[in-house]
């Protein structure tokens, strides 16, 4: 059974009519953004048009370097904006789950699959530390993975969990702050779950200096934000000790949206640009772009893997792989999940081939995204024919001054990294429908863990209970 959950816009289900909370957005964009965007959603139409599969483990690449995605969904709060999938922290519930997780990664193993790296992500991935410490040894000893990265929350920067993750040979450690206002962070929800301003500085400076790489993640056009606040929040990270930054706009699944109507309101499209160009010339010249939303002070490395690997393996609940061309999804469902493992499967559920086009456009995307689309890279791995197929894009970006050549390819210049950022949103939101579907369909299961599930979708999928 095929079904075209999330193909190119924000609605599962195909429909791209504007909905009331689009239209804001849409006015205040102006009219060649609002043009380029609906272009890159046609153009990328297919690319999560999934398909039931049986769920064995994926032959390895043929070629090219691996990184592994682990997903721990848990969380001791779920902000009112965040999409990803994620459910209230139960200890014995995650613990069991990180054991499922453990013997999942081993079947990659034993399948012949090898890594250059590893990437913990959530939900919060900390709300375990002896089980993530137990995950990270097994991965570095199964795999020898030089890098590994770890996504936490203020309040978990801690001795007792900060050395364990550090003797575990962890290399980047990424910190959810979002933002250091206090007002905003009540708005969103995290002021008494993850502590204000000053409890955050405070929380950061004890991990500074730990950890080759120490990353802010930060949220900018939140609803009430405004600039002064935006320029406050700059200030504090080129004052701190991190010695990495990434600033997302604030993305959203159509259900989250509604979520935050009632809990903090709805950004504003018309500020994007100048928030975009605010972050870009306050972070210049102590911290250097390495991605569209990525900055580095001293260094190089970006938050998305997606960019820097040629093909990524998700495990846990939830998670994503694109191998050879082919992006496949993990159950939902922690008790499927669970169930599978037990089983002696993978936690897949559904794929999709991607046509050559697709592969070819989303490669440009990612690339240009990381900065550089190298030429000899496209052709070892898409081949001559690469260039025929986005042609049309390569060709629209130059003309309009977001992309320029260079003796090895194209780089972004900064309107179009602005503009990049607006097709990794689409591109992100169109991932987070996806999330919103499959979550939908297991709704039952979330309500017991006392989770608000999306009222989105009301049939059962089959996906949802393999």
């Amino acid at each position: 059974m095929r079904r075209n959950f999330c193909a190119g816009n924000d609605k599962c289900g195909g429909d791209s009519r504007p909905r009331p909370w689009d239209i804001p957005r849409m006015a205040g964009r102006g009219l060649l953004e609002s043009l380029l965007l609906a272009a890159f959603r046609l153009r990328t139409r297919g690319f999560l048009a999934m398909e039931e599969c049986p769920g064995g483990v994926p032959p390895p690449p043929r070629e090219g370097n691996v990184t592994l995605y682990l997903h721990v969904p848990f969380c001791r709060a779920l902000c009112p904006f965040c999409s990803f999938h994620r459910v209230m922290h139960e200890p014995a519930l995650a613990r069991r789950y990180f054991q499922s997780l453990r013997q999942e990664v081993l079947r990659y193993h034993e399948a012949g699959h090898r890594f250059s790296g590893a990437y913990f992500g959530g939900g919060t991935p900390t709300s375990e530390p002896a089980e993530l410490v137990e995950t990270i040894a097994l991965v570095r000893r199964l795999f020898g993975v030089a890098e590994v990265s770890v996504e936490t929350n203020p309040r978990d920067l801690r001795p007792e969990i900060l050395g364990p993750l550090r003797d575990a040979g962890v290399t980047r450690l990424s910190v959810g702050v979002q933002s250091f206002d206090d007002r905003l962070l009540r708005e969103m929800g995290r002021l008494d779950q993850y502590g204000g301003g000053d409890e955050i500085r405070e929380c950061v400076g004890r991990a500074a200096g730990l950890f080759p790489t120490l990353n802010l993640d930060l949220i900018y056009n939140i609803p009430d934000q405004d600039l002064a606040s935006l320029e406050r929040d700059l200030e504090t990270v080129r004052g701190l000790g991190a010695n990495q930054v990434s600033f997302y706009p604030l993305m959203a699944a159509p259900s989250t949206r509604r979520r935050m109507i009632g809990s903090m309101g709805l950004p504003e499209g018309s500020r994007l640009r100048l928030f975009h160009r605010t972050i870009l010339s306050r972070l210049r010249p102590d911290f250097t772009p390495t991605s569209c939303w990525c900055f580095s002070r001293g260094g190089k490395g970006t938050d998305e893997y997606v960019i820097d690997a040629d093909h990524y393996v998700g495990v846990g609940s939830g998670a994503f792989s694109y191998l050879d061309g082919t992006l496949y999804a993990t159950s939902f469902s922690l008790q499927a999940y669970e169930a599978r493992i037990g089983q002696g499967l993978c936690g897949i559920v559904s794929r999709h081939r991607l046509g050559a086009g697709d592969r070819c456009r989303l490669a440009l995307l990612t690339r240009l995204f990381g900065l550089g689309l190298d030429r000899e890279w496209a052709l070892r791995h898409h081949g001559p024919g690469f260039f025929r197929k986005v042609r049309a894009e390569l060709l629209t970006l130059e003309c309009l001054g977001a992309a320029r050549r260079n003796a090895g390819g194209w780089s972004p210049t900064d309107r179009g990294m602005y503009w990049l950022v607006l097709m990794m949103s689409a591109f992100y939101e169109s991932v987070n429908g996806y999330r919103e579907a499959m979550r939908a369909h297991v709704a039952g299961e979330l309500r017991a863990m006392d989770v608000a599930p999306p009222a989105m979708v009301q049939t059962a999928h089959p996906i949802a209970r393999i």
